[in-house]
């Protein structure tokens, strides 16, 4: 009968109405993309109509950032036993990602979002871009095994590999790149800039050794052997003299005057 309520059914409120929609919008994005999805089809999808969309999600790209958000899920952090092992496995995670078809909606949302500061920050935690924890983990992991001094735990230089992959991305202008510039990008500047924050500390004085102290000794040690040599000198003798009694067979030196 028109008007009726099926049994067992209850309408949809708030949380359960809200997953419902994003559900159906993430379906939507995966299945379309980002230019594909319409906010009429996923209210279909969800069994609601466009005017609940809009009360909770002002346009499109509102709706679609919070969609896409449920579909990225953060990959494991790798344990390869190894920093260079566990870098790479990272740079290369980003690379897939970033060319799969959820890197292909996550480039269509960073177009649309264009300079709004609000979603940027937000699809940017997603793409890794400042997702500097899984970096700091395996760097982390580093340092308790003993392959990076402490100095190198430092958010700007745990995530420098990646930030170099994205640079690539745009700089050439594809959607990935190949497995040697990833092997380039860990070999020639994570890896030496990892070492390098260790190296600082371990290049100074000596412990217990102040500036200068070695100055002080090389004076002292000019000062001793000067007061050595006039002591071994006879009395009376001129300070360009030869020290010492001569030499057996050598003739006797003049007296000085």
């Amino acid at each position: 009968m028109t008007g009726r309520t099926e049994p067992g059914r209850t309408r949809r409120r708030g949380a359960a109405l809200e997953d419902a929609i994003l559900d159906a919008a993430a379906l939507e994005l995966t299945e379309s993309g980002f230019a594909g999805m319409t906010m009429d089809k996923v209210a279909a999808r969800a069994g609601t109509n466009k005017n609940t969309l809009y009360r909770r999600w002002p346009h499109r790209l509102a709706l679609g950032t919070a969609a896409y958000k449920r579909l990225a899920t953060a990959a494991p952090v790798p344990d390869t036993g190894t920093l260079r092992g566990d870098a790479l496995e990272l740079l290369r995670q980003a690379n897939r990602h970033w060319s799969s078809p959820l890197g292909t909606v996550l480039r269509e949302l960073l177009a649309a979002a264009g300079g709004a500061a609000e979603f940027l920050s937000s699809l940017q935690e997603q793409s890794g871009e400042a997702a500097a924890a899984p970096w700091l983990t395996v760097l982390g992991r580093a340092v308790a095994r003993g392959e990076a001094a402490p100095e190198a735990l430092h958010p700007r230089v745990a995530t420098v590999a990646v930030v170099l992959l994205r640079n690539e991305f745009v700089v050439r202008g594809v959607p990935s790149a190949p497995d040697d510039v990833l092997v380039e990008i860990v070999d020639e500047v994570y890896l030496p800039l990892v070492r390098s924050r260790g190296a600082a500390s371990t290049a100074g004085p000596s412990a217990g050794t102040s500036p200068g102290s070695s100055a002080v000794t090389h004076r002292g040690s000019s000062a001793e052997a000067s007061a050595g040599t006039s002591a071994a000198r006879p009395p009376g003798s001129s300070p360009g003299a030869p020290a010492g009694p001569p030499a057996a067979g050598a003739p006797p030196r003049p007296s000085a005057p």
